[in-house]
Formats: C-alpha cells, sequence, structure tokens
C-alpha cells in the first residue's frame, strides 16, 4: 500500500490527482490487474470527473453547495461531512500494461469540503 499526501489550500476545492496516482501504479509494479483509491477523510472525497474543463469543477462545488445549503447544523463542520456523503470515499480502476483506465475525459479528484488541510490518500494496486 502506498500512502499519498496532499495540501489542499481552501475551504473547498478540487484537486486533480491523475498522474499521482498513475505514478503510484508504476511504483507498484503491477502490470494487470485493479488499484483502489482510497480517501480516509469524511470530510473529503474521491472522485472521477471531467479533467479537461476546470469550470465543471467549480459547477461541482456551486451545486453541492445548493444541494446542501448554510444553516444552523447540530455538529460545527456537518456541511462538509453532508457534502462528502453524496460523493465517494474510494474507486477500484483497472490496470492494463502498468497504466490506469480512464476514459478520454477523465481524470482522478480528491475533493476538499473542510480546508485547507493535509489531506493521505491511499492506493492499492493488485494483480489479477
Amino acid at each position: 500500500m502506498q500512502k499519498l499526501t496532499f495540501k489542499t489550500n481552501y475551504k473547498s476545492e478540487v484537486i486533480d490527482i491523475t498522474e499521482d496516482i498513475k505514478e503510484a501504479v508504476i511504483k507498484s509494479g503491477v502490470k494487470n490487474g485493479i488499484v483502489t483509491v482510497f480517501c480516509p477523510h469524511s470530510t473529503a472525497s474521491i472522485i472521477i470527473f471531467e479533467k479537461s474543463d476546470a469550470t465543471l469543477r467549480r459547477d461541482l462545488l456551486g451545486m453541492l453547495k445548493d444541494v446542501v445549503p448554510y444553516r444552523d447544523y447540530s455538529h460545527s463542520n456537518a456541511r462538509a461531512h453532508l457534502k462528502a456523503a453524496f460523493l465517494r470515499s474510494n474507486l477500484t480502476l483497472i490496470v492494463d500494461n502498468a497504466k490506469v483506465v480512464l476514459g478520454d475525459w477523465q481524470g482522478i479528484f480528491l475533493v476538499e469540503f473542510d480546508g485547507p488541510r493535509e489531506r493521505k490518500v491511499l492506493i492499492k494496486a493488485v494483480n489479477g
């Protein structure tokens, strides 16, 4: 298992970590199999999303802001937890010829909802 660390800079942001994941798979030595990418935080998420248009990332955050509006919540950072609950904490991806299989327009993203913070992403690649 490999552990990557990312420093987020804003309260909410979407960070492209595709190249970091691809590099981790190469370092793993797995040629053909699967890789699991896991975010061990309850106020951040891991997603596959459109990579070529950064404005879509802002649109995603805006949509989640609308879905989980400002109001008095019982828990101090409830909005961050609730937003993360709409997305994923892990991905399982195919590894073929030591490359992560993604669609032409897809990338892997860490989504921060309670930053700025230091976030960890765990990667486990296995032959299969």
